[in-house]
């Protein structure tokens, strides 16, 4: 199968799952606003979801599915895959159920050290409440990331890029549910936090259930053993734990922004959360869906010692990324406050803090195009069971963010906080590039370059465009339903029309190299 039907795939369930978290921040926003509360949400939520990318884009992505899929492509096949997912099944759970039960204890330290143990006490006790309804998360979607690493194998990706729609599905019932509540029976902001607290742990369940429906309909039919460390376990954990390390920086990283957004104004936390829903967007259906799909490939043309099939894929993934995602950055940053003025305005989200919502999503995304550069080119080094040269790279990327944000919080606040991250992520980018060069892995072509440029000549075009739409339709960003679908989509048609017309115009895509994406290839 093409990657580029891969990445549609992916692409297209991921978009579908974004889309739908989109809809949930955005009854989020009207239905609870920011403020102490949703800043204690936003917090509670954050927190086991960063154990969950230690699993999902560290350990497993990095681990398991080469080791999986070897097996279930070598002699042994299937019977083979099936035994070593069941001894890491087994293994693994017991860890988990150990891990939440000591993060449920001692979460009010953990409050405390991410900088708001001096809250007001009711505060800081829902603040608790909420993260300990809400860890338990972390044991489901570990497992739903185990089975998803399963499918992967075998090319399955539907499953594992659509299971994220079904969290959003349930927090969207819980909203409307606690908006009728508050309305009908006087509920207050907090008890519709507590009952969104309470949906992100059933979501898990539903999440679970989904997956191992999956896994069964493969013929994987996963077990629970006793649990025993065979030789091919113990060697996952010792290739797994620099790549949990290295996603362990990442979410170091996490934490440390929560750190810094407590020392500022209540809300400032949900600003932020807000912003990188949209930041979030292009980053999950562009760099997400194409690391995830271009790992498998890589790891058989690395194993069968083929660089050419190796370069092209990775330059194939670079071009398509950058061909998506420079507009993509351009249009939220010149756009950014019409953007969140029309996505989450409304209810108990007013005008300013929209404009501010804006303006830190107009910062953010100029490292767009660095997060997904990272995504892209980190499955080169896991392809090679290099798991060190990443964690390198996002612990430096971690120094320059904490740096950065003790010489910026002071005087640019939360705009401040999210130009950290901009730095920081382009450091890694610039990090993992030149390991890259230095040992004969992968050089960019100059023709790439070439097309790059182009890209970017395009992509200003259709910012200068941008410029001028956007006060053309200033009364319409916060008016009616229509008013602002309307705004909405005359933007997005006046980006797509002139970056791609340019971008066609000037050459910055290769038409023959698109068109031999969509054929299929064996290494």
């Amino acid at each position: 199968m093409s990657l580029l039907k891969h990445v549609g795939t992916i692409g297209g369930l991921t978009m579908v799952s974004r889309v739908a978290g989109m809809a949930r921040e955005m009854i989020f926003a009207r239905v609870l606003g920011a403020n102490a509360v949703t800043d204690a949400w936003f917090q509670a939520f954050i927190i086991p979801n960063v154990f969950r990318r230690l699993f999902a884009e560290g350990a497993f992505s990095a681990a398991f599915v080469p080791m999986f899929s070897k097996r279930l492509h070598s002699d042994g096949g299937i019977e083979d895959a099936r035994s070593f997912s069941d001894d890491v099944l087994s293994v693994f759970l017991p860890v988990l159920i150990a891990l939440c039960a000591v993060m449920m204890l001692a979460m009010p330290w953990v409050i405390t050290l991410l900088g708001d143990g001096d809250a007001d006490p009711a505060t800081f006790a829902t603040e608790v409440d909420f993260a300990r309804i809400m860890f338990p998360y972390i044991l489901l979607v570990s497992l739903v990331t185990l089975f998803t690493g399963m499918l992967n194998s075998v090319s399955r990706f539907a499953p594992g890029a659509s299971f994220p729609i079904l969290l959003n599905l349930v927090l969207i019932g819980a909203l409307l549910f606690g908006e009728y509540a508050m309305s009908s029976w006087g509920w207050t902001i907090e008890q519709v936090g507590y009952s969104q607290a309470w949906a992100v742990t059933i979501g898990g369940v539903v999440q679970l259930v989904w997956l191992y429906v999956w896994t069964r309909v493969e013929g994987f039919r996963p077990k629970l053993l006793w649990p025993r460390i065979t030789p091919e376990v113990k060697r996952l954990s010792i290739i797994a734990l620099p790549a949990a390390i290295g996603g362990g920086a990442y979410q170091i990283n996490t934490l440390v922004q929560l750190y810094f957004l407590n020392q500022l104004d209540s809300g400032a936390i949900s600003y932020m959360n807000y912003a990188d829903r949209l930041n979030q967007l292009p980053l999950g259906i562009i760099g997400i869906a194409l690391s995830t799909a271009i790992l498998p490939t890589l790891s058989r043309f690395v194993g069968a010692k083929n660089k050419e099939g190796t370069d092209r894929i990775q330059s194939d993934a670079i071009e398509l990324s950058m061909l998506l995602t420079i507009p993509a950055a351009v249009a939220l940053a010149v756009c950014a406050v019409p953007f969140v003025t029309m996505i989450f305005q409304g209810g108990r989200f007013s005008l300013e803090q929209a404009e501010l919502t804006g303006q830190v999503l107009a910062m953010l995304v100029l490292g767009l195009p660095a997060y997904v550069l990272v995504k892209v080119l980190v499955p080169n080094f896991y392809a090679r069971s290099d798991t060190r040269t990443p964690v390198y790279a996002a612990f430096i990327s971690l120094a320059v963010f904490v740096v950065m944000n003790f010489a910026l919080i002071a005087d640019y606040g939360v705009v401040g906080v999210a130009l950290a991250s901009v730095v920081g992520a382009w450091i890694n980018v610039a990090y993992l590039y030149i390991v890259l060069v230095r040992r004969g892995y992968y050089t960019i072509p100059l023709k790439l370059v070439g097309r790059i440029a182009r890209q970017l000549v395009a992509a200003a075009a259709m910012g200068a465009a941008l410029w001028f739409a956007r006060d053309l339709l200033t009364g319409w960003y916060s008016a009616g339903l229509f008013q602002r679908i309307g705004a909405l989509l005359v933007l997005v048609a006046c980006s797509a029309v002139v970056y791609f017309g340019v971008a066609f115009a000037i050459g910055a895509i290769d038409k023959q190299r698109i068109a031999a994406l969509t054929k299929k290839r064996e290494p």
